[in-house]
């Protein structure tokens, strides 16, 4: 076991036998004959005693020595002791959030009862929605885009380093040929185009990547957009000089945290590639200089690059708050299959705060006024390629209003199943200032809600399932108003 880990049980047994035998750091040097400053570094872990040393406290605070020095910890420290052991701290790059692995050690040392309960805590509610360590890991990821509004200018510097070095026309959309070139002739790939096909089981899979041949196999279903995009990562990954990254595309399992951390940075190369900055910034500063919304102008910008919706979309979460200062904004995409009335919400980025709607995982009812699953609905009934809408969202709870921009695709290795990605912006007098055609009245505004369970719209005509949360929380407030009555009434 690392000696960090060593160092740290024995100071929080030590810390623990200290405190149930109400002694002081001061006290314990008195009886022992060990400086305080010593034994304070003991307790954080930083300093491991020698036998000679281990065999004063035993004695002084009658406790027997093979206690003293097991690794066992007891119920109190048993949960500190498995987050230590599973080495997670170790698998999270920490710096990336600007925190040192040190530092927590010392919380754990400082407060180490009050830390268990909050890991416990933790690790119960993780348990009661089924949050396994994979879902832990993309949620520090993306923690870690909304620490940064979704913005890494190192990689956008790297996009533009790449396209001089290989002498890519950026203002051009970019075909998948070019790139498939430069896969083959630069890093010495082989591809094969419907290998995949030939496997049922892999009918999800867009991408496989062997690199031991560095052979990359493709399903055939995927179209021009889907191609480009995989190639473009496998680019990022080469040029990047990335080793530690996923072979499937999308992932089926990972190992660690860097492979997830990775596998967004290629991501954000492919679609910076792809979707160039300062292209999409001209296009949108002419759309949002506009009185009114011009939807044929969106959908024209939407198609100037070789990229499906759902990059065109999480390139905006890019763009919008470095070059708009637009930093108030969500990202969402759900999935639906004709004929059923249950909508997934499978990918969600918050920047700024975390803005309504968002996941729930308690098989609540999602608002049927989202625009978002009005565009699903559309798809599966009329059997269009694209359903592109917009909508300004009113959520009278909290008095927030946003811009709503959303499309609607068919999934093309699921027969019947459709997928909608929506970026939603707060209005506010930032987007006032931005947009000039937030007062068009041709946008549709809605008032919506989270879920049917706690939305208080009256007379809903699209309302799957009762207001219960509410109705519990006004009959709670009901008690408690005759209880406050009762006690004034029996107290006087």
């Amino acid at each position: 076991m690392e000696q960090e880990y060593i160092k740290l049980i024995f100071g929080l047994k030590l810390k623990q036998i200290r405190t149930d035998k109400n002694l002081s750091l001061f006290g314990l040097s008195k009886i022992t004959g060990l400086s305080k400053s010593y034994l304070n570094e003991i307790e954080k872990g930083k300093k491991y005693p020698k036998p000679d040393k281990i065999v004063i406290l035993s004695e002084k605070l009658d406790v027997p020595y093979d206690q003293m020095v097991s690794l066992k910890l007891d119920k109190n420290l048993a949960p500190i002791g498995e987050l230590l052991q599973s080495k997670i701290l170790k698998e999270i790059p920490l710096e990336l959030f600007g925190i040192k692995e040190s530092n927590l050690i010392d919380i754990v040392a400082n407060a180490p009862a009050k830390v268990n309960a909050f890991i416990s805590t933790i690790i119960e509610i993780a348990q009661h929605y089924n949050f396994s360590r994979e879902s832990f890991f993309l949620a520090s990821v993306r923690s870690f885009q909304e620490a940064n509004n979704n913005y890494f200018n190192d990689l956008e510097t790297q996009v533009l380093s790449f396209s001089k070095a290989y002498q890519v026309d950026l203002t051009r959309p970019i075909s998948s040929n070019y790139l498939e070139e430069i896969l083959i002739e630069e890093y010495g790939y082989t591809i094969h185009k419907n290998e995949l096909s030939s496997y049922e089981a892999l009918e999800n899979l867009r991408s496989v990547f062997v690199p031991k041949t560095k052979t990359l196999l493709l399903a055939d279903g995927i179209d021009e957009a889907q191609r480009t995009f995989v190639y473009a990562k496998e680019i990022a990954y080469n040029f990047l000089k990335i080793t530690d990254r996923l072979y499937t595309f999308p992932w089926i399992k990972f190992e660690s945290f860097d492979e997830v951390l990775h596998n967004f940075y290629a991501s954000y190369f492919a679609g910076a590639l792809i979707i160039p900055k300062d292209t999409l910034t001209l296009q949108l500063e002419t759309l949002f200089a506009k009185e009114t919304f011009d939807k044929k102008s969106f959908l024209q910008i939407l198609q100037t690059f070789n990229a499906s919706p759902e990059s065109f979309y999480q390139r905006l979460t890019n763009i919008l708050p470095k070059a708009f200062n637009i930093q108030n904004l969500f990202f969402l995409r759900f999935t639906h299959k004709a004929g059923s009335e249950k909508f997934h919400l499978k990918k969600e980025l918050h920047l700024s705060h975390q803005h309504s709607p968002r996941a729930n995982e308690t098989n609540e009812h999602y608002c049927r006024r989202w625009i978002s699953l009005q565009v699903l609905k559309d798809i599966s009934e009329n059997k269009n390629s694209h359903e592109f809408n917009i909508q300004i969202s009113n959520y009278e709870d909290d008095g927030a209003k946003y811009l709503l921009f959303s499309s609607a695709t068919n999934d093309p290795f699921k027969e019947d199943t459709y997928r909608s990605i929506s970026v939603g912006l707060l209005i506010n007098k930032q987007l006032e200032r931005k947009l000039k055609f937030l007062e068009d009245p041709t946008i549709k505004q809605q008032s919506v809600g989270v879920t049917c369970e706690r939305c208080a719209i009256k007379d809903c005509e699209l309302r799957h399932a009762p207001a219960i949360v509410l109705e519990k929380e006004a009959k709670n407030k009901k008690i408690e108003h005759i209880v406050n009555e009762l006690n004034a009434k029996f107290t006087s």
